[in-house]
């Protein structure tokens, strides 16, 4: 080997050895001035900035997180109960007025009566129509009882279903009564039919469905 080989060989050497710690990162950098290796130092100590500063934004972010869900919940509880106090309101009423409407019914002993001739008619006229019997069937439909039924109505009825559906009965009846004026079977038939319908309507709504025999 020649003086000038070995002395270029021991300069490269000596060159890529020399290294010392630069303060700014725990890497190393080299002494002689190397673009490359620069980039490279400056690179890893940005990095090693940017990482730090992601988790910091990243823990902020959680935490900002945490707090609105806190602060929408806080603000969702006064709501929250006033819903449940206005639905146990709510209750309350509907249950005074189940009670009160009860009450009423238990003390109306007159018209419960005439509701339960109102069944007992009905049955005496359809059996009348079945035999063709227009004037046993007449006879029955002139008698006072749908009046009397109209007086029950009058003080049992509270809601806008419950007079459709007593009205309904009334206007059934007539057609009853027409229909068996003229010996009309089938037409009386479907009458006695509407009239038994919105009668157990009628009693259903209020409650007394379970207070009528043959219901």
């Amino acid at each position: 080997m020649t003086a000038t080989s070995f002395l270029s060989t021991a300069n490269t050497f000596t060159h890529l050895t020399s290294l010392t710690p630069t303060s700014s990162s725990s890497s190393f950098c080299l002494k002689k001035h190397n673009v490359t290796q620069h980039l490279v130092c400056k690179a890893s100590s940005s990095s090693v900035e940017h990482v730090t500063l992601s988790k910091r934004s990243f823990a902020m972010s959680i935490s900002s997180v945490v707090l609105l869900s806190l602060a929408g919940r806080v603000n969702a509880t006064p709501l929250e109960a006033e819903d449940d106090l206005e639905l146990l309101e709510k209750v309350k009423q509907d249950r005074k007025k189940r009670l009160e409407r009860q009450s009423i019914i238990n003390s109306s002993v007159k018209e419960k009566g005439y509701l339960q001739e109102v069944v007992y008619k009905l049955s005496e006229v359809g059996q009348a129509i079945e035999k063709d019997d227009f004037n046993a069937a007449s006879s029955v439909l002139g008698s006072d009882w749908i009046s009397k039924a109209n007086s029950a109505f009058g003080k049992l009825t509270e809601s806008a279903e419950e007079k459709a559906e007593a009205d309904a009965f009334n206007a059934s009846i007539s057609e009853l009564k027409s229909s068996v004026s003229n010996k009309d079977v089938e037409l009386a038939k479907l009458a006695f039919v509407s009239s038994a319908v919105a009668f157990e309507k009628w009693t259903t709504l209020t409650g007394l469905n379970g207070q009528l025999k043959g219901l």
